[in-house]
């Protein structure tokens, strides 16, 4: 059966990062629907927001208070109402992205929850341990333990993945997934598309009696993430989930966070479970360019190309459903900067990724070239792991400017950054200072690279138009064998086949196609055709086709 989301392309915005409407330094709900046309020139057909619902921002709208509610930094429901309506005048589809893992520790289950031992809410939260013993050495990945003490002073813990102001939801309790269906229900009566479930994975965990093997045997916090991540009972309870939410909108799209699968989950989650998953797996950093003494999650690190191109190879061939092809989100660095580092590298980027099988989702402002901000602080992460990272890095002779230099690059808060629109204060996102404040890397605005025809905006567009084809949408893909200085793929469609080819090396490379009367579609850099034979200089990217690529 087709879908609408068969044919999505999907743009991501950070609300609070994207259009402040009103001056307060905050992006909102009714910004967004101001740059509706932005978003409809650029070729896009899918919004997925982050969290909007009200929050004390602990984890940026991921610590859900209230999910009925719309937090009042970003508008009021009724701002909500009319962006829905105006994006389907658009012919444009909302997503919404809600946390089922955690709420947050203001959220009124879990403040009865923790009111008192007999409260009703108490089973919708995971409790264990007495007289304030920890029950196992289980490591948040925000850093510490998972275990907080009860507030009510009963000697147990509470478990949190996350942050101790984001307690995690005990799914084992059917009146609690009942509850979260409700959730659901309420925003897709409101009329949204469909749902990002974030952090699904994480729903089920391991016995809670049992602590992580360590080499010191003692309770040290360890991220053992095989205690609660993609354990059989996720699928178990998401199913009937799922079917509840499909039997009344079977036109709905879930579209889920499975950060750590591999491709053997990403087909079972996606078998009668979620129409799509995102993987973090696709982009494997080369690791023997680690340094051992310090914490690698703060190192930049290049590409491993073969280990990409075998991963997108798999997925491309192995999942049956629809791949997600992306570059960043708000979890990583941005991707010029992170993987590209020139604004030729970066079209070619765009070129390899969203032109293969599968759904595209674009970072905002990705399509402009926006890199990192750089912060002055490492204050200025309000993050542990970050505080660990500098004092590690400090250890072993590293000086505070180049450590930060390394976060700088690689943590994933510079990447949600103000969006770019215009020449006037702050960019025109807002007559005020805005809400997330760094340096911002030279990159043209929208303003300006609309008047350039060959900028990073203009050349988005023209990707996101090929993707629109039928060729790009429904073509079959053959990722073609070429050495380590290029990335090839062919699509097909009847008698419509086209060759995407990228230059991912330092040296130039020549490749022979399968034929001699392609034609060029879309290029970006120095490149010669001639024949069979393409040459490529360092990062330059071309489409090629033959056999006519129609609308129809």
């Amino acid at each position: 059966m087709a879908h609408w989301y068969d044919q999505a392309i999907i743009y991501q915005i950070y609300p609070k990062s994207f259009q402040d409407s009103n001056g307060d330094g905050i992006g909102d709900l009714n910004g967004i629907k101001q740059r509706i046309p932005y978003l409809k020139a650029l070729g896009i057909n899918t919004v997925w927001l982050n969290p909007v619902f009200a929050s004390p921002q602990v984890d940026n709208g991921y610590d859900v208070a209230n999910y009925y509610t719309i937090d009042q930094s970003l508008g009021t429901m009724a701002d909500m109402e009319a962006l829905i309506q105006a994006l389907h005048d658009a012919d444009m589809h909302l997503l919404l992205d809600i946390a089922l893992n955690h709420t947050s520790d203001q959220h009124p289950w879990f403040q009865d929850a923790t009111s008192s031992v007999n409260s009703i809410y108490r089973d919708y939260y995971i409790f264990a341990g007495h007289d304030g013993k920890k029950p196992n050495n289980w490591g948040s990945f925000f850093g510490g333990s998972v275990w907080s003490p009860d507030p009510t002073g009963s000697g147990a813990s509470y478990f949190h993945l996350f942050d101790t102001h984001m307690p995690d939801l005990n799914w084992a309790n059917p009146e609690l997934r009942h509850a979260m269906e409700d959730v659901c229900d309420f925003w897709l009566a409101k009329g949204i598309d469909g749902l990002r479930a974030d952090a699904f994975i994480h729903i089920a965990k391991a016995p809670l009696n049992q602590n992580y093997p360590t080499a010191t045997g003692d309770d040290e916090a360890v991220v053992a993430e095989s205690f609660f991540a993609n354990l059989p009972q996720v699928k178990t309870w998401l199913q009937p989930f799922v079917t509840h939410l499909k039997t009344d909108y079977p036109n709905m799209f879930l579209l889920g966070e499975a950060a750590s699968a591999s491709v053997e989950l990403g087909t079972r989650y996606t078998d009668h479970l979620m129409d799509a998953v995102i993987t973090f797996r696709y982009f494997t950093a080369d690791a023997t360019q680690t340094d051992p003494a310090l914490p690698q999650a703060y190192q930049p690190l290049p590409m491993d190309w073969l280990a990409f191109k075998q991963q997108q190879v798999i997925w491309q061939q192995t999942l049956p459903s629809a791949p997600i092809l992306y570059w960043g989100n708000h979890d990583m660095a941005r991707v010029y900067g992170r993987v590209a580092h020139s604004e030729l590298a970066a079209k070619s980027l765009a070129l390899l990724m969203y032109l293969q099988r599968g759904l595209p989702i674009i970072y905002y402002g990705e399509e402009l070239g926006m890199q990192n901000l750089t912060f002055e602080t490492a204050t200025d992460f309000d993050d542990q792991t970050v505080d660990t990272f500098m004092q590690a890095a400090h250890k072993q002779g590293l000086t505070a400017d180049e450590a930060l230099a390394m976060v700088n690059a690689t943590h994933k808060l510079p990447a949600r950054g103000p969006m770019l629109w215009d020449t006037s204060a702050h960019a025109g996102f807002s007559t005020q200072t805005p809400w997330l404040e760094g340096h911002s890397h030279a990159t043209d605005t929208v303003s300006v690279q609309r008047q350039a025809p060959d900028s990073m905006l203009h050349f988005y567009q023209q990707v996101l138009a090929l993707k629109q084809l039928p060729l790009f949408q429904q073509g079959d893909y053959l990722q073609l064998t070429t050495d380590d200085q290029s990335y090839v793929y062919q699509r097909q469609l009847d008698a419509q086949t086209a060759i995407v080819a990228v230059a991912i090396g330092t040296q130039k490379t020549t490749l022979t196609l399968p034929a001699s009367d392609f034609e060029v579609a879309l290029a970006c850099g120095d490149y010669q055709l001639d024949g069979d034979r393409l040459t490529l200089m360092p990062e330059a990217g071309v489409v090629l086709r033959k056999g006519g690529i129609h609308e129809t």
